[in-house]
């Protein structure tokens, strides 16, 4: 086992202290938790706020202005709200399924952080399969909507359910191709290393043309389909099925949900800086500034999105899928072979 960076000093101190393997395991990854939640806690508090006010200047609007400064304090009244509202659970549906199915979202979200790299150092464990690990632990995200859909006994929220899991099954496989793509050029699972084989600006693999800015496009494509956000948000459809597989959850069940949507959101654009963008690499500033600089502008990427497409019909989301993004993204990872082993662009 492996800890990097701030928690291998807590973990070395821990094991000085005579404690068992298993206690110091325990309290370390505890802690470990601790922090990694509290950072996406407020990161996802500044994510909506900040989607408001994006709508609001694209809208030509001006958003939250009342609730604090510019509105700051709006996310957080409105969090209160939602933990102190009721939790009903209708009286038909499936209960345990019912009850699991936002906590199986919350904990998946959640999960991918363990082996992505915030800064040098900044890793809870630096996994040698650590892209392959994210990948198997986001996909947790379709089973949650199911369980959503088929627990609340309710014909739309069962078929927003179906919608996800039709949608993410869809956009998963040219999203894996296009992140073997980079796969391939580093040489290895490990998000660290990834990072590390982009050390100059030139080798960020953005720029290794041709490969590299449409695999960043299509992984930005599929991703925001992941993610469930529009052009994509075909599960929830606010319009067509009254909110889709969360329309019978309330209170904080519902929150849960909502928190999970934007942690993934900020997943996918991480994710995305680190296979493309040189994830922490940068001049003068500390390698976190410019991780979270990178991430944020992805991020903004991805609300600007929402913000001037119109949903896709769903014969047009899996056709696009299929017929489009799965064939490109095959040419695309031959190419990307073909450049890596015959030396072309191989700094």
């Amino acid at each position: 086992m492996e800890i990097a960076g701030i928690f291998k000093y807590l973990y070395e101190k821990l094991a000085s202290t005579g404690l068992s393997q298993a206690w110091v395991d325990i309290i370390s990854y505890s802690v470990a938790a601790l922090i990694v939640f509290g950072f996406l806690a407020v990161v996802a508090l500044f994510l909506v706020w900040w989607e408001r006010k994006i709508s609001a200047h694209i809208q030509q609007r001006f958003g939250p202005m009342r609730t604090g400064w510019h509105g700051w304090l709006q996310t957080i009244v409105d969090m209160l709200k939602l933990i102190q509202k009721e939790d009903i659970t209708p009286a038909t549906a499936d209960r345990p399924v019912f009850y699991w199915a936002p906590i199986v979202a919350f904990v998946a979200a959640f999960m991918a952080y363990v082996t992505i790299p915030f800064g040098a150092g900044l890793i809870v464990s630096d996994l040698n399969i650590g892209i392959l690990y994210i990948i198997a632990i986001t996909t947790f995200t379709i089973i949650s909507l199911l369980m959503a859909g088929w627990g609340s006994n309710n014909k739309y929220a069962l078929l927003g359910g179906m919608r996800s899991a039709a949608q993410v099954v869809s956009y998963e496989v040219p999203m894996v191709l296009a992140i073997l793509s980079v796969v391939l050029f580093a040489g290895s699972l490990s998000m660290v290393q990834i990072v590390e084989s982009q050390a100059k600006i030139y080798q960020w693999y953005i720029f290794r043309l041709p490969f590299g800015p449409i695999a960043f496009i299509i992984y930005l494509i599929a991703g925001t389909a992941e993610s469930n956000r529009t052009p994509f948000d075909l599960p929830e459809a606010e319009q067509e099925l009254v909110a889709g597989f969360n329309v019978e959850y309330s209170g904080m069940k519902f929150a849960m949900f909502f928190f999970a949507e934007f942690v993934n959101m900020f997943t996918i654009a991480a994710i995305g800086t680190t296979l493309f963008l040189g994830g922490w690499q940068g001049p003068w500033l500390p390698s976190w500034v410019w991780f979270m600089l990178k991430t944020l502008a992805l991020v903004f990427v991805l609300m600007w999105f929402r913000w001037t497409f119109p949903r896709l019909r769903v014969d047009q989301l899996m056709e696009f899928s299929w017929k489009f993004l799965l064939p490109v993204s095959f040419a695309n990872l031959i190419i990307a072979g073909w450049m890596k082993y015959s030396k072309w662009f191989n700094w």
